[in-house]
């Protein structure tokens, strides 16, 4: 993974987050999309490309990450 500037992005949390454990999201130019834990902004953010952040909202949707019922 390469280094991408996210000094000056604009970071998206979820309504849901009702603490400070989140997961928040930027969008970033040339569509790549950053993704980081709100509890250790200092951490590097995971950036994805277009085709790949698709492909990940595409298992969200579809329940891929769902955890097992017990």
């Amino acid at each position: 993974m390469s280094e991408h500037d996210i000094s000056d992005a604009k970071w998206i949390t979820s309504r849901a987050c009702n603490n400070s454990a989140c997961v928040q999201v930027a969008h970033l130019t040339g569509g790549m999309v950053a993704v980081r834990d709100s509890k250790d902004v200092t951490k590097a953010a995971h950036v994805f490309d277009s085709s790949e952040w698709a492909a990940f909202l595409d298992g969200v949707k579809a329940g891929e990450f769902d955890l097992p019922v017990a």
